[in-house]
């Protein structure tokens, strides 16, 4: 009677971790539960942990750079010496597979208690060869309502075609995201734009005002770009739709004159390049680009490169579903969250404002 219920037991047996430095021992104290009922465990360091979760993240960097399965231990010599247990070719082909299980696990999640607002998507294109050149990753993130993003499918397309994205879309809503984002965000690729009606009949498309810019400049001469990304850059960056509106008058009619493939290239998108006027001011500067997603996977491509032998579909994905996730830890929020509420809410803005607040303001 009267004894402590939690004591102090000695420490564990010591045990080595590997770290990017080399290996450090550690000696974990032993805490015990007189009553047996509770188990306790150091989060800092879980049972049986050898080596980091950002030291597990190098590996498929490793293997996304291009270096083979049997040039992995070398490679590892080289960055942590040569006391790296654990950390072998062997290892690299039992982690593949048990990433393939994860994302195979995380693709068939249930979504029916998810809400998303707002869609970023992209079709992205390595430079690793996959078994078949037409293969591309088709990325989709989502923003829920407390202003998260979240990665909300990864799946292998061809082309970016209409049928891979609507299998995509179809997917989503099979598993319980029934409910119409508001609001998706992409670059040209028809494929999406052909396949989201289809699936999600009352979302709204928002093009990708960075890919815009960059298509037509292409179809300008490097002598006219500056001044003409000058232009287009006033008309996503007006306070206002209608000065949107005039800025977007005024490119067409300097440039339509002698560059008109470029002002058909602008024109076809008016409606849907000016889209972010009628969501949140707060959340202009994430509706107008793709960068969610282009941010996140230009570190990938940078280390990406030609491999000796061609990628299997369910290794690329899993290597990068494991990238991915371990980027999503650090995305940034949304700007104005309580407004997320009300654009589910249904609450109409005009200019980036609510149109109640602009009637009483006026």
């Amino acid at each position: 009677m009267g004894a402590k219920r939690v004591v102090r037991n000695g420490h564990l047996p010591t045990r080595s971790i590997q770290t990017g430095v080399g290996p450090i021992e550690v000696k974990v104290p032993r805490v015990r539960d007189r009553s047996k009922a509770i188990r306790l465990t150091s989060a800092i360091l879980p049972p049986y942990l050898r080596r980091p979760q950002s030291l597990e993240a190098l590996l498929p960097w490793l293997y996304l750079k291009g270096i083979s399965t049997g040039d992995v231990q070398e490679a590892l010599t080289v960055l942590l010496g040569r006391e790296a247990p654990g950390l072998s070719a062997s290892t690299i082909s039992r982690l593949k597979e048990v990433w393939k299980d994860e994302h195979q696990r995380w693709s068939r999640r249930d979504l029916s208690n998810r809400r998303y607002v707002y869609l970023w998507v992209d079709g992205i294109h390595f430079g690793v060869r996959l078994e078949d050149a037409a293969q591309c990753i088709l990325v989709v993130i989502g923003a829920t309502a407390d202003g998260k993003k979240e990665l909300l499918a990864l799946a292998d397309g061809y082309r970016e075609s209409e049928p891979s994205w609507r299998e995509v879309l179809l997917d989503l809503k099979a598993r319980g995201l029934t409910l119409d984002p508001h609001l998706a965000i992409g670059d040209g690729a028809l494929g999406f734009w052909k396949a989201l009606p289809q699936v999600y009949g009352t979302t709204r498309g928002q093009r990708c005002w960075v890919h815009k810019t960059a298509n037509v400049l292409n179809k300008l001469p490097k002598s006219q770009q500056p001044k003409a990304k000058a232009a287009l850059h006033e008309i996503w960056m007006a306070a206002t739709r209608q000065e949107a509106e005039n800025a977007f008058n005024h490119f067409v009619e300097v440039y339509r004159p002698k560059y008109p493939k470029a002002v058909a290239c602008l024109e076809k998108d008016r409606e849907t390049l000016l889209a972010f006027y009628a969501f949140p001011a707060e959340h202009w500067i994430h509706l107008r680009t793709t960068n969610p997603i282009e941010s996140t996977f230009a570190t990938v491509r940078l280390r990406t490169a030609k491999t000796r032998g061609c990628v299997s579909r369910g290794s690329i994905l899993a290597m990068v579903f494991m990238l991915v996730k371990s980027a999503e830890r650090h995305w940034r929020r949304l700007n104005g969250v309580p407004r997320l509420a009300q654009v589910l809410e249904g609450v109409v803005f005009k200019d980036g404002v609510q149109e109640d607040a602009e009637k009483v303001a006026a």
